[in-house]
């Protein structure tokens, strides 16, 4: 499919193990059926693969393709080079479970059971074993699987979800830097408002039918999406002379629901919204055909949903023309005239929606043209570089690739570990971690190019990248949502939320993507400290690039959250806005990366948002923003880093004290809005920041949606589980106290069991055969006191028959008499407390002495006798 990714295969001439064995899988799963003379081995691997495609193995989980050749094999034929990998990404969905292979027509086994089950030599503890004891042919998850990026084999196509019909058209986009900035749209005010017309008075030339929306939501996917034939949406020609324009964006990350030919070069458009959601259209992309050159076209996209937009304030669309770039070498640029951002004037009683109109010429007839919100970044585009750096012999031994997870839909999220070998374990372990992500938002390109750039320069052989690498370990999650950026989303995943919002989510297999990278960075808090998380976004209603931080409550690091935003500042004055930067927490952005992180222990969590537009700063005023400036600031992020940790603190303490300062002018700036005069001296650090800042200027969709209608059950199963695991599970004994409390107390039960079952014990018998009521009647006298949350004091039985006691003299009276005995008796005897009221004066019970109450005595009040039993070193427990 891309040259970058085919890799020539090694002859062999002696067989392999493993694709001795892999055959019988093959013959398990139903895949293979033929002799085993005919297995393809590595040295008859792309004969077989090129003309016979009964081997070919379905990009679907656990289906094959049908026998009959369609277009998308021959897509297939140059992802897959070897049969091995294949089949690993067979038996790894398998094993998941998502859907079981299939089986033959009135057959209750699967192909090759027999063979499987019946040698001795296939036997694997891996099946899974059903309550009958039969063999489930599903096997277990392997553990790390595709833990390991492999340079040598190829990589996996993307997974479409199965409504979404893919073109098997090939798209590639050079890189291109304009000579000449590109500066802003200025409008003259005389631009053109068009009405909307619509369907019923225009032609539809471009519509997508099966577009899963809200109420739907995604259950399985495949290497080329929806099966079948790949049907033709754009309008058939009526002959050279039609000039109607021919659009497509079924390819990967666009986006174009509907087209409607108003006039002769006037269309309306409709963005798709994203899948299974019913909002958040910003970002498009999209192919137009059958052009004409000096014709002036008119584009009006008429469901936007945001009320502001940069293209209020100068932003032009984007233009890529194929016959530029093949014959000049020229990539994307921005065109268009008689740009407006405005209100949608049709009034349907629901949504309210929001237009974008501009006018272009092409610069060639029948040619292939394309239009985008910002510069495409597609999954492929990463796979592409990363294997370049996987194939690269210096980047690959400090530059380790490994799969953090798989998304929704079977798509491998990349993680790299970026940092020179240590010398010695302690130097190891002395390195800081730096932890970089992009592309959470999918439609947010800006992040990736800004990626790119930072990859580019600390993988590359300049000094101070390898100074970085030395001192730092760099853990770096380059796409996030491989899912969103595939279909054209532009804000959420295939479950049709933000993920952005889930940080903090207990949902491992809605939200894969997010629940792994926090836990990634979980583990890695508990090896070494974390200096810098940054995620890198896109901002769509704010020109230049800035930060979004957190604000620490510990005086000791008091505006030190602020100091790498304002030195970033100082390295690109024209690009980065540091009065744009933000530190306030907001509610609603709790489950943010940057919020999660910082309440992780991550001082320094950062948020970095690049505009779609570009630079209001420097020499760049008023132009937009070129790949390689974004590119140019993963490079600013490297050497800020530098600035950062240098041992010389004198950048450092100059931030600190200008930070003062900026605060100090906000202040009196506040006081002075809210018409108060205010001493600073001395108090003015006491203020709390929070009350300072203005909140976010975020994004219009900053409030999380919730979880979608089929998950919500889940979540709360997963909740009541947790509730109910933490009820069963007992809270351990730690202190020596607790532990002598619960030793006496199961003794004591013991003993008085014993008691009650032999009450003329040898040596008692004087004491207790005049009390037997205690034991007919101590259960019922227990279960009340424990009723009552103040025991009443039960009337004693004695000599002084009718004469109760008061329980504090009660008490005293007992531990007097418990200390008496204690002298006599030896430890561990159960010492009998007669509960009369002595008339000896000499007897009575010390005034000051106070009862020993314990949190886990019994009752306070019984009738009868009480009982205790004395132990050396331990508390003292009465029971009167």
């Amino acid at each position: 499919m891309f040259p970058a990714l085919e890799t020539e295969l090694k002859q062999e001439t002696l067989p392999d193990p493993y694709e001795d064995f892999m055959y019988h899988h093959l013959q398990y799963y139903g895949y293979f059926k033929a002799q085993r003379g005919s297995l393809p081995n590595s040295a008859t691997h792309q004969h077989v693969w090129k003309n016979n495609p009964r081997y070919l193995l379905s990009g679907s989980f656990g289906e094959r393709e049908d026998v009959i050749p369609d277009p998308l094999q021959k897509e297939k034929l140059l992802w897959p080079t070897c049969l091995c990998s294949t089949v690993h990404r067979q038996l790894e969905a398998v094993s998941r479970g998502i859907r079981r292979p299939s089986r033959p027509e009135n057959s209750n086994c699967f192909p090759g059971d027999s063979l499987m089950l019946g040698s001795p030599l296939l036997k694997s503890r891996q099946l899974l074993h059903d309550e009958f004891g039969e063999v489930n042919p599903c096997l277990r998850e392997p553990r790390d699987l595709f833990a390991a990026f492999s340079s040598s084999g190829p990589l996996q196509a993307p997974r479409w979800p199965i409504e979404c019909e893919v073109i098997k058209e090939n798209l590639h986009h050079i890189e291109w830097v304009p000579p000449q900035p590109e500066y802003f749209y200025q409008p003259t005010g005389n631009e053109k408002l068009p009405e909307i017309v619509g369907e019923e008075k225009g032609t539809v030339v471009y519509q997508l039918d099966s577009v899963p929306t809200e109420g739907s939501y995604f259950t399985s996917s495949r290497v080329g999406g929806k099966r079948g034939i790949i049907r033709e949406l754009a309008v058939t020609l009526q002959g050279p002379e039609d000039n109607t324009l021919l659009f497509e964006s079924r390819f990967e990350s666009g986006n174009l629901q509907k087209a409607v030919r108003v006039d002769t070069y006037e269309y309306e458009l409709t963005l798709r919204t994203d899948l299974y959601t019913n909002k958040h259209t910003q970002w498009f992309y999209f192919r137009v055909q059958n052009t004409r050159k000096d014709a002036t076209y008119r584009f009006t996209i008429v469901n936007l949903l945001k009320p502001k937009s940069l293209y209020t304030i100068g932003m032009k669309p984007l233009m890529y023309s194929q016959l530029d770039a093949s014959t000049h070498n020229i990539g994307w640029r921005r065109e268009g005239n008689e740009i407006r951002y405005y209100k949608n004037n049709r009034d349907d009683g629901q949504q309210l929606f929001y237009c974008l109109t501009w006018t272009i010429q092409f610069p060639h007839d029948q040619d292939t043209c394309f239009f985008a919100h910002f510069y495409p970044y597609t999954y492929t585009d990463l796979q592409c570089y990363l294997l370049s750096v996987a194939n690269n012999p210096v980047q690959s031994q400090f530059c380790k690739l490994r799969t953090l997870c798989r998304s929704l839909a079977g798509n491998t999220v990349y993680l790299l570990t970026i940092t020179n070998p240590a010398r010695t374990p302690q130097e190891a372990a002395a390195k800081k971690a730096v932890v970089l992500s992009a592309r959470v938002h999918p439609g947010e390109s800006n992040g990736s190019w800004i990626m790119k750039g930072f990859l580019d320069f600390i993988l590359s052989n300049s000094p101070d990248a390898q100074l970085l690498r030395d001192i730092f370990v760099f853990k770096v999650v380059p796409m996030l949502n491989p899912d969103g950026v595939i279909v054209g989303n532009y804000r959420c995943s295939l479950a049709g939320r933000d993920l952005n919002r889930h940080y903090k989510t207990i949902l491992k297999e809605s939200f894969p993507c997010i629940w792994y990278t926090r836990n990634m960075i979980k583990r890695l808090l508990e090896e070494r400290e974390v200096l810098l998380y940054c995620d890198f976004h896109g901002h769509s209603r704010k020109n230049n690039i800035f930060l979004y931080g957190c604000n620490s409550n510990d005086r000791k690091y008091w505006l030190h959250e602020r100091v790498f935003p304002l030195m970033l500042s100082k390295n690109a004055p024209d690009k980065f806005s540091f009065h744009s930067c933000n530190f306030k927490v907001q509610k609603c952005k709790e489950g943010t990366g940057r919020v999660v992180m910082w309440r992780m222990g991550i001082l320094n969590s950062y948020t970095m948002e690049s505009t779609f537009g570009g630079s209001t700063l420097g020499h760049k005023r008023d132009t937009h923003f070129t790949t390689e400036d974004l590119k140019s600031l993963g490079y600013h992020v490297c050497d800020t880093l530098l600035d950062f940790c240098d041992p010389d603190r004198t950048k450092f303490m100059q931030c600190l004290a200008e930070l003062k300062e900026l605060l100090q002018q906000e202040i009196h700036k506040k006081f002075n809005e809210l018409g108060q005069d205010m001493d600073l001296e001395g108090s003015w650090s006491d203020i709390s920041l929070s009350d300072i800042e203005s909140s976010t200027s975020g994004s219009d969709s900053s409030l999380s949606d919730g979880l979608p209608l089929h998950l919500l059950n889940i979540a709360h199963e997963v909740n009541q589980k947790k509730k109910m695991y933490k009820k069963k599970k007992k809270k351990p004994l730690q202190t020596r106290k607790q532990r002598n409390e619960q030793y006496q107390k199961n003794n004591l039960m013991r003993e008085l069991k014993l008691m009650e079952d032999v009450p003329e014990r040898a040596g008692f018998a004087s004491t207790l055969q005049k009390q037997p009521t205690f034991f007919r009647n101590s259960e019922n006298a227990s279960s009340s006191t424990m009723r009552n949350d103040k025991p009443r004091l039960n009337e004693l039985r004695g000599r002084d028959k009718g004469t109760s006691l008061d329980p504090s003299k009660m008490a005293s009276l007992i531990l007097t008499k418990n200390k008496e005995r204690m002298q006599t008796e030896k430890p561990g005897f159960i010492v009998s407390c007669s509960p009369k009221r002595s008339t000896n004066p000499s007897q009575e019970p010390v005034p000051d002495m106070k009862p020993n109450w314990s949190r886990n005595r019994y009752p306070a009040t019984r009738r009868g006798r009480t009982t205790m039993t004395v132990y050396p070193f331990l508390h003292i427990y009465t029971y009167p």
